[in-house]
């Protein structure tokens, strides 16, 4: 259902607000700083997939950044549950996020406690237009990785992959891969980057600070080991990928998608490979399963 039709509501520090009044004040430390965390989750069947990884992350995200806890997570949970019914998402995303709050505007942390802000919005997403994405898979372009060294932690500080962004977007690519000085892929600029080698291995760059921990990564790794399919940790050259058997990214809004074009030119036969495709079919079995107690029906 269209959201204009419906009207979206979204939440704003304590309360449920038609989404074009949501606001937040001026001297947010977010909107100045990004001094912020975020999580952007799926909503399947109207239920968040990966809820706890997203909610462990989001801990994770206010530890490192010294950000205190707005609300339990019992009760953060009811806020995105709510904001997801007001909406009637079915299928979609649902956005969190958490700033160190509003302070007259200087670099050191305020001096005097301030209340973090808290966002949550939800959205409507086009399952059919993904999948179609999917069987025609997408073409990625490579850039320098010109970000902070903290990537592990999901801040709002977003700059160089909105450039790397736009310049895929230019390309008439999906994403931009992002290459650190040493000419290996890290990630993509809202992704994680996989390639499958000759004999059916997956690789994926491991966890550290030069890297986002995807929750749908861990999900696919999850898929994998069930279905018996390798993962290799380690990372990969620009031309390795091309070289590849195959290639696909990882992200909550596209779960598995098919690469199949690198910096316009082919990998393997130009089409999704059958591991990443079957991947994809397989993975919300997976995950689903392993978390059913903890997803929030609307």
């Amino acid at each position: 259902m269209p959201t204009h039709r419906i009207g979206r509501v979204s939440y704003v520090n304590g309360r449920y607000v038609p989404h074009s009044d949501a606001a937040v004040h001026i001297e947010d430390r977010g909107y100045q700083f990004a001094d912020a965390i975020y999580e952007a989750c799926e909503v399947r069947n109207g239920s968040i997939v990966d809820l706890t990884r997203h909610l462990d992350r989001m801990d994770r995200s206010l530890r490192e950044l010294r950000i205190s806890e707005p609300m339990s997570r019992k009760a953060l949970a009811l806020v995105l549950a709510e904001v997801i019914r007001r909406n009637r998402v079915r299928y979609g995303s649902i956005y969190l996020q958490i700033s160190r709050g509003v302070a007259r505007r200087d670099h050191p942390f305020p001096t005097r406690p301030v209340a973090p802000s808290v966002v949550v919005v939800a959205k409507h997403g086009d399952q059919k237009k993904n999948d179609a994405m999917a069987v025609a898979g997408i073409g990625v372009i490579t850039m320098p990785d010109l970000r902070w060294g903290r990537v592990d932690i999901k801040t709002v500080g977003l700059l160089p992959n909105v450039l790397a962004k736009q310049a895929a977007r230019e390309a008439n690519a999906r994403e931009a891969w992002l290459v650190d000085d040493a000419g290996f892929v890290t990630e993509g600029g809202s992704s994680n980057a996989w390639i499958v080698t000759a004999d059916g291995v997956l690789v994926t760059r491991p966890e550290g600070p030069d890297i986002l921990s995807g929750i749908t990564r861990r999900g696919v790794m999850d898929t994998a080991e069930k279905l018996g399919i390798r993962v290799e940790l380690r990372a990969f050259t620009v031309e390795e990928a091309s070289q590849a058997r195959e290639a696909f990214i990882t992200s909550a809004s596209s779960i598995v998608m098919p690469v199949v074009t690198i910096n316009g030119k082919s990998v393997a036969n130009g089409h999704p490979g059958t591991l990443a495709t079957h991947l994809r079919e397989q993975f919300h079995g997976v995950v689903e399963a392993r978390n059913l107690s903890t997803r929030i029906p609307i």
